[in-house]
């Protein structure tokens, strides 16, 4: 049996398991980065539209800072994340801006004077100032109250992977791709590294180290329609569940971004309604201001993602053989625009839908024909544009994942987590647009210190004997799949998994529904156990792969089910149909799911509370739909009367907006990433 041994094991090649690499190599530890793919193809790759920080350099952005950057989050969060990781990662991210600005990232940059724009449908001028030429620009994304995503035109993701990439390779970073860990090495409550079968030779190597930390991305292909890579099936947290130690949290918050492209699945980022594209519905009507006056085509995104699946159900889509959509119109643009910052965009939407989406010219009036005249709060209709873009609702985003404590360790001690992976927990029950490549930076930045001071005073007392007796099982459990008698096909057990998640657990849930959907995945995952493999190869073999795969995919739908099933509220992305108010009395907390023995056919949930007392914004109206539409947590009147008397105190004593945050809630972080922010504002006071 082959065993490698190393100081740190980092599972997962994306920005997040990058960043965390350097911070251990710059202390000296040798570690190694496993990936399933070659590191610049991971799917950090795919991010488009940009990442938050309070920078507050352009005209729209002017004011920003940590506090206003930390409202939104909780708010976008809809009162489910930590709030003590929010405040860490807003006061980190404009130094993780700074610090890829410094390994390369080409940020779109301000130009002084006059720029066109697009806001709230209409065309406007936006001058920037002459002290500003040259620093950083941000665009608007949802669920903002400041333009705050900074962003290198529709690529974002992409240049910041390769900036990562080739400073992780500057640091030396062992990196090994096409690797894939089936297993991890823990014993008496600890973890001491992977087993890990190479997908070109099917060979099973351990991998121990005095500390391991996941950075495998989130868990959308469990669902039938995603714009997720098929690299993204929740196979390493699963792996993670089967330790029986380690525990997942949130599972259930799984987030829907709007504008997915008909049919293929393509994020059509949020960049386009951030530089001021439209939805538009059949008859051409700009239907967001009806549903969300203030904030439109801009609110969070499983609001959004609601609305247009509303107002489809309502009669309101356009036809395909591909189902109802609507309309996401950035010819509106116009084409030196499009062709500029959207340009991913714009050559994605050529090549999968045929669509020229600068193409503001005439293409029908057909689709006027029936438009009701008694809906003036749809606004106008408007003949078909040759450049529309169809889009809907498609699944994005795991809010849920391995569930850690702040500074990013498990439940399994010695196994940490980062990023998409995580449930850290920044982004409670939806996550914001631009905060995804943001944390996954952010939290390489402070995870990944924690994570390497950790490795750094481990010890590796384990015996060879126990590593060889995982290596041994993983070996049995793949002879097991390739020699057994069942008769199941894992393709059509796979196929109907993700089915049920689309049709069962998706933007819309119901507790008959859910239930339905727990019970057939149940089932699913009973058969998987009996799957045959027609392949005898070890090596080569999509089919072997497929087949453990699937095995651990059905534990995360099922994770995902049984959470959304048992939680009878809404909150965020996860909305039920027949328990329509967030119930802050009764679910303000955190679902934890673990499997803990290997024979058991459902998750075992339990809940870990949210301290309102510990909290620096109490649960309120979030701002969409009605108000009051909340039960009140029972202590919310004691802590919004603390808050108020600490805030009063302070304010009278002459203190700032830092002494206000650090009395109302504290929170531990790095003195380098904690240390204060410089804005050209702050500076500009200054003087």
């Amino acid at each position: 049996m082959k065993v490698v041994y190393c100081d740190a094991l980092v599972v997962g090649g994306g920005l997040a398991g990058l960043r965390a690499s350097i911070a251990c190599r710059q202390v000296g530890l040798d570690v190694i980065v496993l990936s399933l793919v070659p590191v610049r193809r991971s799917h950090s790759a795919a991010a488009q539209g940009g990442m938050q920080a309070s920078l507050g350099n352009a005209k729209m952005s002017e004011g920003d800072n940590e506090d206003l950057h930390f409202l939104d989050t909780v708010k976008g969060s809809d009162w489910g994340c930590d709030q003590q990781v929010a405040r860490m990662f807003v006061t980190t991210a404009p130094k993780a801006i700074r610090e890829l600005a410094n390994w390369g990232v080409p940020w779109t940059r301000i130009k002084k004077g006059d720029r066109p724009a697009v806001i709230n449908g209409e065309h406007v001028t936006i001058t920037e100032r002459e002290d500003r030429h040259g620093y950083i620009l941000s665009r608007d994304f949802g669920g903002t109250k400041k333009w705050r995503t900074c962003f290198t035109a529709d690529a974002t993701g992409h240049t910041m992977l390769y900036a990562v990439a080739n400073e992780a390779l500057h640091h030396k970073v062992k990196i090994e791709d096409r690797k894939e860990m089936i297993a991890l090495i823990h014993h008496g409550g600890k973890c001491y590294g992977a087993v890990v079968r190479d997908l070109i030779t099917g060979e099973i190597v351990g991998y121990v180290s005095k500390g391991t930390l996941l950075a495998t991305g989130g868990y959308g292909r469990v669902y039938k329609h995603t714009t997720n890579a098929v690299i993204c099936d929740g196979v390493g947290i699963a792996t993670a569940l089967e330790t029986g130690v380690a525990k997942l949290g949130n599972m259930e918050a799984v987030q829907f971004h709007p504008t997915a492209l008909v049919p293929s699945g393509i994020l059509m980022t949020e960049g386009c309604r951030g530089d001021g594209g439209i939805l538009r519905d059949k008859f051409g009507r700009r239907f967001m201001p009806a549903y969300e006056p203030e904030k439109k085509e801009l609110a969070s995104r499983d609001v959004v993602s609601r609305r247009i699946l509303e107002h489809i159900k309502r009669g309101y889509g356009a036809n395909s053989p591909y189902g109802d959509h609507v309309w996401l119109d950035i010819a509106i643009l116009g084409r030196a625009h499009v062709e500029k910052n959207l340009r991913d965009v714009h050559e994605i939407a050529e090549t999968f839908a045929g669509v020229d989406a600068a193409d503001d010219s005439l293409e029908t009036e057909e689709n006027l024909k029936g438009m009701p005249t008694d809906e003036p709060d749809f606004g106008p209709g408007a003949p078909k544009q040759k450049g529309w873009v169809p889009i809907k609702p498609m699944q994005h985003y795991s809010m849920g994942g391995l569930r850690t404590d702040y500074k990013g360790h498990s439940h399994l001690k010695g196994l940490f987590c980062a990023g998409e992976a995580a449930c850290w927990d920044l982004h409670g029950f939806n996550r914001l647009g631009g905060n995804s490549v943001s944390e996954a930076v952010v939290a390489g930045m402070i995870i990944g210190d924690y994570f390497a001071a950790y490795c750094k005073s481990a010890e590796l007392d384990i015996s060879t004997h126990i590593v060889e007796q995982f290596i041994q099982k993983s070996h049995e459990h793949i002879q097991e799949l390739l020699h057994n008698d069942g008769k199941e096909n894992v393709y059509e057990i796979r196929e109907r998994m993700r089915e049920i998640m689309d049709e069962k657990v998706g933007v819309f849930r119901e507790g008959h529904t859910l239930e339905a959907a727990v019970n057939e995945l149940e089932e699913l995952y009973k058969r998987s156990k009996h799957i045959h493999v027609k392949n005898k190869k070890t090596h080569n073999n999509p089919e072997l792969e497929d087949a453990y795969r699937t095995q651990k995919m059905l534990k995360i739908a099922l994770c995902i089910a049984k959470g959304a099933l048992d939680r009878t509220e809404s909150r965020g992305a996860h909305t039920r149909l027949d328990h329509p108010k967030r119930d802050d009395a009764n679910w303000l907390n955190r679902t934890l799911a673990s499997w803990p023995d290997p024979n058991q056919t459902l998750p075992t949930l339990e809940y870990e509370p949210l301290d309102i007392m510990k909290m620096e914004l109490s649960p309120d109206f979030r701002g969409y739909g009605a108000k009051g539409n909340f039960i009140p947590h029972p202590l919310k009147e004691q802590r919004d009367a603390e808050i108020k008397e600490i805030t009063e105190r302070i304010q009278a004593q002459g203190g700032d907006r830092y002494d206000l945050q650090e009395a109302l809630m504290p929170f531990d972080l790095q003195p380098k990433y904690k240390a204060r922010n410089v804005r050209l504002d702050d500076q500009r006071q200054g003087e």
